[in-house]
């Protein structure tokens, strides 16, 4: 953007990502690697309507900032940060942070600043320091805006109209609502999240929270992956019931079924911009603390010129795992029976640098907080066969991951 400049340098202290975000910073990360930022030096449009052409602004818009990069690193230079609505179509913006601060996987940390040329933010630059925790709340009530039993109405409706139609699954998403007596902390939220779900990507974008396992699309230079999930089984704590639900879930005609709908669409939506493409033969299944899921790693060679990893997720999302298939149809059912408005919740949050680098994550185990308010959500993909009551009996597993770290002591 014209004015701005982003100044990037090496840092040799230990990064707490965390920390530098804050309760009021963005922040995406995973396993200690990734980015943070504070404040806001620009905010990018995301229009609504046409996601490519929302795509190709926003990435240009980026690409005008000013960059004095000395590290090189992705992530380097200026970053923007986005989450964008479950709707497909719906706007957005993403933020440009005044402050940035990275960790790569190798432990190459740096900082960036943005602001315009002789602006004091570049003349001494500085990790933030992590908030004063706020106290917990003393009282917390948890309602269900939907009655549950409602719910299993409309799960049995959806397999009735999928059995009788041309659409193949629908995902239905349940919400619960959490009302303390104080303000929630954001950054301890993600803490909790950390510590519990350190495998997960963690995000946090003005007010949205996540700790999601399925990794949307990245982009490293001409290198495109990624990690689509469907499927789930439940975990507890003996490790023989846990493999044994692990066998079960990779021996399913029904989520094996409902994984590869999510593959096929990947593979085909990535392909063209690709020189080379491939998914794994068989899922592996991934464990997190509570759940394990199907899984299956798509990677790729992007052909020349590479698109920004923006334009990757413009047209990948939303995925079969949080509409259905096909995505136009499913995504309409929604609209029209689910009675809830998803928000951030199923859409995609992640960042993307000058250069059309960038990692997007599927913002599942996602809450929104607003004061002493928090909106939490869970989702299942309904196909003809599903049951109604194994349906609800896992959105109450996936609800666990963000009400642990809401209602905590």
């Amino acid at each position: 953007m014209t004015g701005l400049v982003a100044r990037t340098r090496r840092l040799d202290a230990h990064v707490d990502l965390l920390g530098a975000a804050g309760r009021t910073g963005v922040l995406f990360e995973k396993a200690g690697s990734g980015l943070a930022g504070r404040g806001v030096a620009a905010r990018l449009a995301w229009p609504a309507g046409d996601p490519a052409a929302a795509a190709t602004a926003a990435a240009g818009a980026l690409a005008a900032i000013a960059s004095d990069d000395e590290v090189g690193a992705p992530g380097c230079g200026p970053v923007a940060f986005g989450a964008l609505p479950f709707t497909p179509g719906a706007g957005s913006e993403l933020v440009v942070p005044r402050v940035a601060v990275g960790r790569a996987d190798d432990g190459t940390r740096w900082i960036t600043t943005v602001g315009p040329p002789g602006d004091p933010v570049h003349e001494a630059p500085a990790v933030p320091e992590p908030d004063e925790p706020l106290p917990p709340a003393r009282r917390v009530a948890v309602e269900s805006p939907v009655d549950p039993a409602a719910w299993c109405e409309l799960v049995e409706r959806a397999t009735k109209e999928l059995a009788d139609g041309e659409t193949a699954k629908v995902v239905l998403a349940r919400e619960l609502t959490v009302t303390a007596d104080r303000a929630i902390d954001a950054e301890a939220v993600l803490g909790h999240l950390r510590r519990r779900y350190p495998g997960c990507h963690l995000v946090s974008v003005e007010g949205l929270v996540a700790a999601s396992p399925e990794m949307l699309v990245s982009r490293v230079g001409d290198v495109v992956r990624s990690h689509p999930m469907a499927g789930t089984a439940p975990r507890g704590g003996d490790p023989a019931a846990d493999q044994r639900l692990a066998g079960a879930l990779l021996s399913s005609a029904k989520d094996r079924h409902e994984h590869q709908i999510t593959i096929d669409m990947v593979h085909d939506t990535l392909l063209p911009w690709c020189s080379y493409l491939d998914y794994e033969a068989e899922p592996s299944v991934v464990a997190v603390a509570n759940v394990q899921h199907l899984a299956t790693l798509v990677e790729g060679r992007l052909s020349r010129p590479a698109p920004s990893v923006l334009e990757l997720v413009a047209a990948l999302h939303p995925t079969p795992a949080v509409a259905g298939w096909p995505r136009a149809e499913a995504a309409t059912w929604i609209a029209e029976h689910e009675r809830l408005d998803r928000g951030r919740y199923a859409g995609t949050a992640g960042w993307a640098d000058a250069r059309g680098n960038g990692t997007w994550c599927v913002t599942v185990r996602a809450a929104e907080l607003a004061g002493p308010v928090a909106r939490v959500f869970a989702g299942v993909g309904v196909v003809p066969d599903s049951d109604p009551a194994a349906e609800l009996a896992e959105t109450s597993a996936k609800f666990e991951a963000l009400l642990t770290a809401l209602v905590r002591p």
